[in-house]
């Protein structure tokens, strides 16, 4: 059978709509689909917010990110950072609890990981207690053995100057420590975007990553004595329990620090990290870190 010019270019323009309508349709649904692919940014009722992918550095989340703010307990991140970057450091070496430690947690109100006046601790325990029940007493023994100086007072001092030297190194501009474990006296404050940064530098280090996961553990330390006794910690970061791949990293509270959380986690291969600072309750810096932490995987 013959088809004519014409008939030809009929087919033409009928192939040629029918082309174009599937492209156009195949791009209306390609849209739809790179539109479902985007989650909506939540809505958290911390006053400051931020998280980044810790491989790439790349931010994923932020509110109020450079805004500083109180930090509380989530010092400690530091504290512990500083302690595992001395020179030769001997996680086993033994640190007597003063009695300094246990009058400063009586005096302070402090959160406290129930060292006992008199016992020899190793640094590594000493780091469980610091992390996991959230012991000012360990950071107060940490900062002892690890400043320098002829005077308890001198030694702490230099252990502050060390977490902010340490600070300074990574760049941190909106970063300051006038205390070992975050109860400061006016002067200890830092971002969430800062503390993401000082906790994504201290994730590297195996022994951090280590203490930040655990959920509890049980701990054998020598007695004044001599004998022995076991002290149980467990961790006050909940989400290494209800939250699918959490790894870490330190829960923060206090007068004027309010509610905050270091958070990370790693799913198929891809980790995040962040911070909520300033949130109104337990519950809701858990609430709010979900929420930054699922959006933030869809990214």
């Amino acid at each position: 059978m013959k088809i004519g010019i014409k008939g030809i270019n009929r087919v033409s323009a009928t192939v040629t709509v029918a082309l174009t309508a599937g492209a156009v349709l195949a791009g209306s649904v390609f849209a739809a689909t790179a539109q479902a692919a985007t989650p909506p940014t939540p809505t958290i009722v911390a006053k400051g917010g931020y998280v980044m992918n810790n491989g790439t550095a790349k931010t994923l989340f932020t509110k109020a990110a450079d805004t500083r703010r109180s930090t509380g307990s989530t010092t400690k991140i530091m504290t512990a950072k500083v302690v595992l970057a001395q020179k030769n450091l001997n996680l086993d070496s033994k640190v007597t609890i003063q009695k300094a430690y246990s009058d400063y947690i009586v005096s302070k109100g402090a959160s406290s990981a129930h060292l006992i006046v008199g016992d020899k601790v190793t640094v590594r325990q000493l780091l469980y207690g610091l992390m996991l029940p959230s012991g000012c007493d360990a950071a107060y023994a940490l900062a002892d053995k690890f400043g320098t100086g002829t005077s308890r007072s001198a030694r702490v001092k230099s252990f502050i100057g060390k977490m902010n030297a340490s600070a300074k190194s990574l760049g941190l501009k909106n970063t300051h420590f006038d205390s070992f474990d975050g109860i400061g006296n006016g002067s200890n404050y830092s971002t969430p975007r800062d503390l993401t940064k000082i906790a994504s530098s201290a994730m590297k280090n195996s022994t951090f990553r280590a203490v930040v996961k655990t959920k509890s553990t049980k701990q054998k330390v020598t007695t004044k004595s001599g004998g022995y006794r076991y002290m149980s910690w467990s961790n006050t970061n909940t989400m290494l329990s209800s939250y699918s791949g959490a790894i870490g990293v330190k829960t923060g509270s206090g007068p004027s620090a309010k509610y905050c959380l270091v958070f990370a986690a790693t799913r198929n291969g891809k980790t995040v990290i962040g911070t909520v600072l300033a949130s109104t309750s337990a519950t809701a810096r858990t609430s709010d870190m979900k929420k930054i932490m699922d959006y933030s995987f869809k990214k």
